[in-house]
């Protein structure tokens, strides 16, 4: 066989499926052929449910985790209405009946600060929060605390009647150095417990 027809017989090999297979059909190979051929095909359809799946998967998750942001959120506004309801009780107690907690926004140094417990008259600041996990964490909290505590004298030239840190749950060990530090700056420390057994009465 010259080396032109080799060239034209392999090149037609290449080119032609129908050619490709008679010749295997001579050398006994046309079954393994077509069986190849249907696999590769198979596989291809499995890459692309697979790649559907990776898709779908991702929706997924971005679904799940948006959810468990909007259950974040309404967890904590919902123990900062407690938290707020609480305080007002406390706060009738104390001689103030009249007394409303609630947020309030400030602005310092360019940026809004958030504080979730705030009372004017008496002048009241809190923070409310849903989970302290470690000490490392309660130390971050009441660090923002004070900070607020800090920007609340400057705007209103007087220190607070009262300054509060509200946590629904703490991780084991986590409370007693909340107690500590709450005493050391002079912090009401309230704990969910307390809370729900203010509410149940």
């Amino acid at each position: 066989m010259s080396e032109k027809l080799k060239r034209e017989f392999i090149e037609l090999l290449e080119r032609d499926r129908e050619f490709r297979y008679t010749v295997a059909g001579y050398l006994g190979l046309s079954e393994v052929l077509k069986r190849l051929d249907k696999l590769e095909e198979g596989q291809i359809r499995l890459w692309e449910e697979v790649r559907q799946l990776r898709v779908d998967y991702n929706r997924l998750v971005k679904y799940v985790r948006a959810g468990f942001g909007d259950l974040s959120r309404a967890l904590r506004v919902t123990f900062e209405d407690h938290s707020a309801s609480f305080l007002e009780v406390l706060l009738e107690e104390m001689g103030y009946p009249e007394a409303k907690v609630g947020r309030k926004v400030l602005v310092h140094d360019g940026e809004a600060v958030e504080i979730n417990l705030f009372c004017e008259d008496p002048l009241v600041v809190g923070e409310a929060t849903v989970s302290v996990g470690s000490v490392e964490e309660a130390e971050r909290e009441v660090d923002k605390l004070l900070k607020r505590v800090e920007i609340v004298e400057k705007k209103y030239g007087k220190r607070p009647v009262l300054v509060v840190l509200s946590v629904a749950r703490t991780a084991p060990g986590v409370s007693e150095r909340l107690e500590d530090l709450a005493k050391k700056h002079g912090i009401k420390l309230v704990l969910g417990k307390e809370i729900e057994e203010a509410i149940a009465l």
